[in-house]
């Protein structure tokens, strides 16, 4: 898992406006969320908590940019953002599941990850005996600095369950 929140603590501060959104569905309160679809917010998802900024290759969040700003995208991109809301309203199904059915689990994360913080990682072991979790020192994006360590273990998590 990565980026994969389940849990409630894992929604801290970049999630306030959005709690306040999904449940005061206001003009007001959506307008507050345009950011998210803005070239410093998509630059932002790549760059803050890593190691290394200037080491990321920017042509990520243009690329990315270049999809966001296609007409209409806005709406659509909102639309998302506030389904999510119905998300947690499912988390208490989804812990249930992890505890009834025990899947095996390999979970990565940024440990300076401020739109999924790392007490979102640690959550999952409440409910999930069999675990392997990595909390790198990156940001959201873990497979920008750390692309070869996360594709090792996943193989080798892979393989074990097969």
């Amino acid at each position: 898992m990565q980026n994969a929140n389940a849990y409630n603590e894992g929604l801290e501060e970049f999630w306030d406006d959005w709690k306040v959104w999904w449940n005061e569905p206001t003009p007001e309160n959506e307008s507050k969320l345009h950011y998210l679809v803005a070239l410093d917010t998509t630059k932002f998802q790549y760059t803050h908590g890593t190691r290394n900024p200037d080491a990321i290759d920017p042509s990520n969040w243009i690329t990315d940019q270049a999809g966001l700003d296609r007409p209409g995208n806005v709406a659509i991109q909102l639309a998302m953002a506030y389904d999510y809301g119905t998300n947690i309203q499912l988390y208490p199904q989804w812990q249930e599941s992890f505890r009834e059915h025990q899947p095996q689990a390999l979970i990565v994360w940024g440990a300076n990850d401020y739109i999924f913080p790392e007490i979102g990682a640690h959550q999952y072991e409440r409910d999930l005996e069999n675990v392997e979790k990595y909390t790198l020192n990156t940001g959201h994006f873990v497979l920008e600095e750390d692309l070869e360590f996360v594709a090792k273990h996943m193989r080798e998590f892979v393989n074990s369950i097969q």
